[in-house]
């Protein structure tokens, strides 16, 4: 018999007894759901977290001071031992200063390719009559400004000139010009004065650039209305802060391929312990995005495999279920394979028939389960405001692996069907 007819006589055995089929399925539909499920919502996490990282750079490597771990604390005997520190702030001596960071430019001159400085004013609100916005005052370098993915929508960028003269001038967000000026045309906010009021301090910028906030908000979309950010010239924010050195920067490293990212966070490190070894309570650590995104496609990777574990245990009940409905519908047909047998069908072809039968409730199971997974893991994944993307390697192995399990599951019943007496399956009642 062809396979196409066997099939055909699957649906149609199926299609008999709806209910149990979809009852005897649910396992699968269940196990199969469940990883497609999870497997969604993690590719889509971690790939719109990928887009995110790649947005602000990818290849960037963060170097600030940490406190460190452990201090050395003295018992009432007068031992001295390590023990858990008491959390502390870095103070302006223990910042970074501009000669470290000429000697690290120095040390490092092919495997970096910028040093992005910057500094925080604070957070403060504009107003505009009855219009206002809030906003957090960031200055940065040139390095800074060359680093950052900053998408202009009007005006012009913060020039070398105006950082060398330290000038109160500055880039606010497409939100902001709206909320101020309650216009999308952007251009009527450039060469404007706008005050920032920080509290008791105010601070007078000219607007010469609006930013689009979509390239500098929040990683997953998510809501960065309140306050935006508004960028000034790094040397403005110094002459108001007063303060020497900086708690941290950004390397970007150079793209060659024999740069590795791991090691010359490693070799960062070293350079800046000769700096730290006597501070008693704060070093210098290095971070970058390729790591962190690595620490969440192996935390996914985890949840994946203990949702595929409890999963395949569902499928094992569905399999468990497969065989035990098929073994009642050879009962129920064993008059039909009598009168096969009697018209010369062999062996095999009845073997061939009740697997095919088993491997398609499965498979229709499957792909039950990977409908509803994609569906439950695109709803999930649109709620964590991450791009909906389905791994299809995944659907696929699903689908095969349900396949897979009408196969084993569904072997034992069709080969029992198989071995039966002709004479004895006519005359069974």
């Amino acid at each position: 018999m062809l396979l196409g007819e066997n099939i055909s006589m699957a649906i149609s055995a199926i299609m008999v007894n709806k209910l149990r089929a979809f009852l005897t399925m649910l396992g699968i539909i269940i196990g199969i759901g469940s990883v497609i499920a999870i497997r969604t919502v993690g590719n889509s996490v971690t790939n719109s977290f990928s887009d995110s990282m790649s947005e602000l750079g990818a290849t960037n490597i963060s170097v600030g001071v940490t406190q460190r771990e452990t201090e050395k604390v003295k018992s009432q005997t007068g031992l001295e031992f390590e023990g858990p520190r008491r959390q502390k702030q870095p103070e302006e001596k223990d910042y970074i200063k501009d000669d470290m960071i000429e000697a690290f430019r120095e040390a490092f001159p092919t495997e970096i390719t910028n040093i992005q400085l910057q500094e925080e004013l604070g957070h403060g609100r504009v107003s505009l009559g009855r219009n206002s916005a809030l906003v957090t005052v960031t200055g940065g370098d040139g390095g800074f400004y060359t680093g950052q993915k900053i998408e202009l929508v009007a005006g012009r960028t913060i020039s070398y000139k105006a950082q060398k003269a330290c000038k109160a001038v500055c880039l606010i967000s497409d939100y902001a010009a709206r909320k101020l000026y309650g216009t999308e045309e952007y251009d009527k906010a450039i060469g404007k004065i706008i005050t920032v009021t920080m509290g008791q301090s105010f601070y007078d910028f000219m607007i010469i650039g609006v930013y689009k906030l979509g390239e500098t908000g929040t990683l997953f979309g998510g809501n960065a209305d309140r306050d935006t950010t508004l960028y000034t010239t790094l040397g403005y924010v110094k002459k108001q802060t007063h303060i020497d050195g900086y708690p941290g920067f950004t390397v970007s490293k150079s793209t060659a391929e024999n740069v590795d990212s791991k090691e010359l966070r490693s070799r960062i490190q070293i350079f800046f312990d000769r700096y730290y070894h006597h501070n008693r309570d704060f070093e210098v650590t290095t971070s970058s995005m390729e790591s962190m995104l690595d620490e969440l496609t192996k935390m996914m990777g985890t949840i994946s495999t203990a949702i595929s574990i409890i999963a395949g245990i569902a499928l094992l009940v569905g399999g468990i279920g497969v065989m035990n409905i098929m073994l009642v519908s050879i009962s129920e047909r064993t008059r039909e394979i009598g009168i096969r047998k009697a018209l010369g069908a062999t062996n095999n072809s009845i073997r061939i028939q009740f697997i095919v039968e088993a491997m398609v409730l499965c498979s229709i199971g499957g792909i039950i389960g990977v409908i509803l997974g994609v569906t439950g893991g695109s709803i999930a994944a649109t709620a964590m405001d991450a791009k909906a993307q389905a791994s299809i390697s995944s659907i696929v192995e699903s689908v095969g692996f349900s396949m897979a399990i009408g196969l084993f599951f569904g072997y034992y019943p069709a080969n029992k069907a198989a071995k039966m007496n002709p004479i004895e399956a006519l005359t069974y009642e």
